[in-house]
C-alpha cells in the first residue's frame, strides 16, 4: 500500500472527526480519560472507577491510528498509576487492575493494527475494482463524437462496483458506434468477457466501414473468449455456456447519405426506446441470438440483420439492461419502462434529454423495486448534438 493510499484510508476514517481540516479523533478517548480520572479523585474509596480507564485505549482503537492508540494506551496506564497512588494504601485497587489496564492497552493497540491493515486491504481492493470499472465503464467526455450522453450503473450487490453490464461510444471515420450489453453470469468471469467484447468493439467500430462486420467481430470474439475459458478449465456454473445480449448502434457521420437514420443490430437484447417530441417508440426487437450463440442459427446466420430505422436529430436513444425491465415491485409486477418514459415526455418534452431521461429511469426503477435490485442495472442514453455545438470537438478526444 502506497503512502497516498494510507493517507486516503486515514482521511476516510476520520472525515467525521475533523475540525478546520485537522483530525480530532484523539479527543473523545482523551476526554474520557480525564473524566474517569476526575471522577475517581472525587469519589469515596468504596466506589473506585479508575479501572474503567481501560476503555480509553479500546475506544481509541476504533477511531484512531496505531500510533495514536499506543500513545493513549500508555497515557491511560500512567494516569492509572498516578491516580491510584494518590489514594491511601487500603483504598488502592492495586496490581490486578494495573495488569487489566496494561493488558487492555496492549490488546487495543494490536486490534487497532489489525483494523488499519484490513482498512488498507479494503481500500486496495476498492482501487482495483475502480480500475476494472474504468475499463468496462470508462468515463467519456460530454458531449463526445457528436453525441450527448448520460449513464447510470446500479449494482445488485451493494458491495460490488462492477459487473457484467457494459457500454461504450466509439467515434471513427465511418461514424459513431454505440454498444450496450449484458454478459450472462456474475463476478470476475463476466467482467472478463465484458472487457474482451469492449476491446473488440473499440477497434472494429473504428476501422470497419460496415456495422455488420463489427457485429461479426463481436460474435467471433465471444466464441473465442468462451473457448479460452474452456481451455483454462474454468467451466461456467451449472454447465451453461457464457453469452451476452447486446445492442449495437451506428450513427452516420454528419452530412452522410444516411443522415436521418441509424443502424441497429440487436443480439437478443431488450429493444431500445427512442424518445422525442413526437413521442416514444421501441426499436425493432431482438430478432437474433445473443453473442456467442450465432452459430446455432446456421452458417449463414451468425449475426442478426442490420436494421436501418429513422432517427430525428431531436430524439434520444435509451438503452437499458434487464435490471430495469425485470425490476419488480412488492406484488411482482415488472417496471413499466415504456409507459413511464412516454408519460414523462408527454408532460414535459425536455424529459427526453439524456441526463433527464437517465435520472427518470434510475429513480423510477429504484422506487418500483423499493431499492432491492435482483440484477445489475445499466441505463444509457445518447442524443445527437446539434452541429452548431460540435465546433469544439475538432480535436479527437483522448481514449
Amino acid at each position: 500500500m502506497s503512502g497516498g493510499a494510507e493517507r486516503r484510508t486515514r482521511a476516510q476514517r476520520q472525515q467525521l472527526l475533523r475540525v478546520r481540516g485537522r483530525s480530532v479523533a484523539w479527543a473523545p478517548p482523551l476526554l474520557l480519560l480525564v473524566a474517569i480520572a476526575v471522577i475517581d479523585s472525587n469519589t469515596s474509596g468504596e466506589f473506585r472507577v479508575i479501572s474503567w480507564i481501560v476503555l480509553v485505549p479500546g475506544i481509541a482503537a476504533a477511531i484512531c491510528g496505531v500510533r495514536g492508540t499506543a500513545v493513549l494506551a500508555a497515557l491511560a496506564l500512567v494516569t492509572y498509576i498516578e491516580v491510584d497512588a494518590a489514594w491511601p494504601h487500603q483504598d488502592q485497587t492495586g496490581l490486578p487492575d494495573f495488569i487489566l489496564v496494561a493488558v487492555g492497552g496492549a490488546l487495543a493497540t494490536t486490534a487497532c493494527a489489525v483494523r488499519v491493515r484490513e482498512e488498507r486491504r479494503a481500500l486496495h481492493m476498492r482501487d482495483v475494482a475502480d480500475t476494472t470499472r474504468r475499463t468496462v465503464l470508462r468515463p467519456m467526455p460530454t458531449p463526445w463524437a457528436g453525441l450527448d450522453h448520460a449513464a447510470a450503473y446500479l449494482a445488485a450487490d451493494s458491495e460490488a462496483r462492477v459487473g457484467g453490464d457494459f457500454y461504450d461510444i466509439q467515434p471513427g471515420p465511418h461514424g459513431t458506434r454505440v454498444l450496450l450489453g449484458d454478459v450472462q453470469g456474475k463476478g470476475l468471469p463476466a467482467v472478463d468477457a465484458a472487457a474482451a467484447l469492449l476491446g473488440t468493439f473499440r477497434e472494429s467500430a473504428y476501422h470497419e466501414a460496415s456495422l455488420a462486420v463489427v457485429a461479426e467481430r463481436l460474435e467471433v470474439r465471444m466464441r473465442r473468449q468462451r473457448q479460452y475459458v474452456a481451455d483454462l478449465g474454468e467451466e461456467p456454473a451449472r454447465g451453461v455456456e457464457r453469452f451476452a445480449t447486446a445492442v449495437l448502434v451506428g450513427f452516420p457521420p454528419p452530412g452522410a447519405a444516411g443522415d436521418g437514420y441509424i443502424e441497429v443490430v440487436n443480439f437478443g437484447h431488450e429493444p431500445p426506446l427512442v424518445a422525442g417530441t413526437s413521442g416514444v417508440r421501441p426499436l425493432p426487437p431482438g430478432d437474433g441470438l445473443p453473442l456467442g450463440f450465432g452459430g446455432l442459427a446456421g452458417p449463414s446466420s451468425d449475426v442478426p440483420p442490420v436494421h436501418r430505422v429513422p432517427f430525428a436529430p431531436d430524439e434520444t436513444l435509451l438503452l437499458v439492461t434487464d435490471g430495469v425491465t425485470e425490476a419488480r415491485d412488492a406484488e411482482g409486477a415488472f417496471f413499466p419502462l415504456h409507459e413511464r418514459v412516454a408519460l414523462a415526455v408527454s408532460v414535459d418534452p425536455a424529459a427526453a434529454h439524456p441526463g433527464h431521461l437517465v435520472e427518470l429511469v434510475r429513480e423510477g426503477t429504484l422506487r418500483h423495486s423499493t431499492g432491492h435490485l435482483v440484477d445489475d442495472t445499466t441505463i444509457f442514453a445518447v442524443r445527437p448534438v446539434p452541429p452548431a455545438h460540435q465546433v469544439h470537438q475538432v480535436r479527437p478526444a483522448r481514449e
